[in-house]
């Protein structure tokens, strides 16, 4: 099997997922030598169910298939799904690349399981692995049996802010990426994944009414739904122009259709904007902005 990118999303962020698989293609200087998968909660059935519940930050609460993120654990299922051969790289849907994801496939792991970029904590936490953005050697990770990490996870066997942050794997096992490669909301010439992680600026939803859940700290079941907020534009008008420029060559190549897009936006996935977007944002340039 070859080696893979694997983009989580689910049908809210759909859109976002194929943007990205876009812009890793277009951005390799040998885009036949990998391939790109679009990872759904839809295919894994499990997730779907309703009535579940997990261990989070000491608390068990319940789990909701239809959170905006709830696509986070399919993060995990890559070695499963490559059958423990070959090397994956696993991101968040509105993660896009300007570098070339080869340079990752190519890399050497130094006998690393994991690579992934180190996050500052926040909120008094402390510093964690980010893994919106891995890279995986799978033949090292056949302890990563999806099957059975989910049967864990909703059995309470572990934490699921642990799991995310692979602090269940033994640290000597993971290495660390530059911060390029999983750019959090900062574009410019070290960003080779721009990963747009501030979920109420997400620049293709400003305006739209939020539409993810904020998880209160305590004991108590607190999920709190921010149905009366709006997402906010991203404070770098370029982000906003590098995806939607990204998303005007889609259209002009019939990677995605306006009545596709005139859907989205009826089903409020997308700011309603979008085509006048494109059209503003068509043939912008990164180099020439930072010139």
């Amino acid at each position: 099997m070859r080696d893979t990118v694997f983009i989580q999303a689910n049908a809210r962020q759909m859109l976002g997922a194929r943007i990205a698989a876009y812009s890793f293609k277009r951005n390799s200087r040998t885009p036949n030598s990998f391939d790109v998968r679009i990872m759904t909660l839809e295919d894994f059935p499990r997730l779907k169910r309703q009535g579940q519940s997990v261990m989070r930050g000491g608390y068990v609460r319940p789990w909701d298939p239809d959170d905006l993120q709830s696509f986070s654990p399919l993060r995990f299922a890559p070695p499963t799904m490559m059958g423990f051969s070959g090397r994956a790289v696993v991101t968040d849907p509105d993660c896009f690349a300007l570098g070339d994801v080869t340079d990752l496939f190519g890399r050497d792991m130094k006998g690393k399981a994991v690579m992934a970029v180190p996050r500052p904590g926040h909120g008094g936490e402390s510093d964690y692995i980010a893994t919106s953005v891995m890279l995986l050697d799978n033949p090292r990770l056949r302890h990563w049996d999806f099957d059975r990490q989910i049967d864990d996870l909703f059995a309470h066997r572990f934490d699921y802010l642990d799991w995310v942050a692979l602090k269940r794997e033994q640290r000597s096992t993971v290495g660390l990426l530059e911060p390029g490669w999983n750019s959090f909301d900062r574009l410019d010439d070290e960003t080779e994944i721009l990963h747009t992680t501030k979920r109420r600026t997400q620049p293709w939803k400003t305006g739209l009414l939020v539409d993810y859940t904020l998880r209160e700290s305590g004991p108590f079941d607190t999920l709190r739904r921010l149905v009366h907020r709006r997402y906010q534009p991203h404070p770098d008008p370029n982000q906003e122009a590098l995806i939607y420029s990204l998303l005007a060559e889609m259209l002009d190549r019939r990677m995605v259709t306006t009545k596709e897009l005139v859907a989205e936006m009826a089903a409020d996935h997308i700011r309603h904007d979008s085509l006048e977007l494109i059209e503003r944002h068509r043939g912008w340039n990164l180099v020439e902005q930072a010139a």
